[in-house]
């Protein structure tokens, strides 16, 4: 692609990978800035290195360590993530696209989302947690070269399991039941089954997502 041609909010893929520019910045040698949809980190490049992806329905990614799929087969509720592919702002709006957010109201003619945005409903795919049977796989551009265990990772083989999305992600906070003191604290890092809070405390992601002790309030990426 030529520089003129890369926008804000674009799906492109860099390094086989799915991405979303989020600044074009041409004084710059590496004038795209791009971050990484399954994980969220950040890359510079240049406008050669990457290649448009338009999403469309049923195209299914990684977002945040989680997986979706996009579907505009219903409505989307309170605490529905979508994915604003039809932007069309208000004045006072500031969404752009391809925009991820959360959904705090819904009403006949749109949803508000936890940005303040008031988004009507012909503006947004809704990001179903989990596969779908008949979904696209978009995480990668091309998949004959990806190693079988990063096709693992990411549940390419796994459309029957959509719950991962439940899984602890990092900037997730959480508040302990069991105690007498108010106790909240963020996840800041995982491995395997393991998950770190921002205090040091370890523990397992069972133990994390027992109800009864733990209690999700938000994550960061969403205030």
């Amino acid at each position: 692609m030529k520089l003129y041609q890369v926008r804000k909010g674009q799906f492109v893929y860099y390094n086989n990978e799915l991405h979303k520019v989020y600044g074009v910045k041409p004084i710059y040698k590496k004038s795209v800035h791009l971050i990484r949809l399954r994980d969220l980190t950040q890359d510079l490049t240049n406008a050669v290195s990457v290649e448009r992806y338009k999403p469309k329905e049923f195209d299914s990614f990684i977002f945040n360590h989680k997986a979706y799929t996009l579907k505009k087969d219903r409505k989307a509720e309170e605490g529905d993530y979508i994915l604003i592919h039809n932007p069309m702002p208000d004045s006072l709006d500031t969404y752009s696209l391809n925009e991820i957010e959360m959904v705090e109201e819904v009403d006949k003619h749109g949803v508000i989302t936890s940005n303040s945005h008031g988004v009507k409903h012909n503006e947004y795919l809704l990001m179903v947690p989990g596969r779908a049977t008949n979904c696209h796989p978009i995480d990668y551009q091309n998949t004959e070269n990806v190693e079988t265990q990063s096709i693992d990772d990411i549940g390419f083989n796994n459309f029957s399991n959509p719950n991962n999305e439940l899984l602890p992600t990092i900037g997730d906070v959480y508040k302990m039941l069991e105690s007498d003191t108010s106790f909240e604290a963020m996840v800041v890092a995982t491995t395997n089954q393991t998950v770190i809070l921002g205090s040091g405390l370890e523990l397992t992601q069972e133990e994390l997502m027992n109800k009864d002790k733990w209690e999700f309030l938000y994550n960061l990426l969403d205030k």
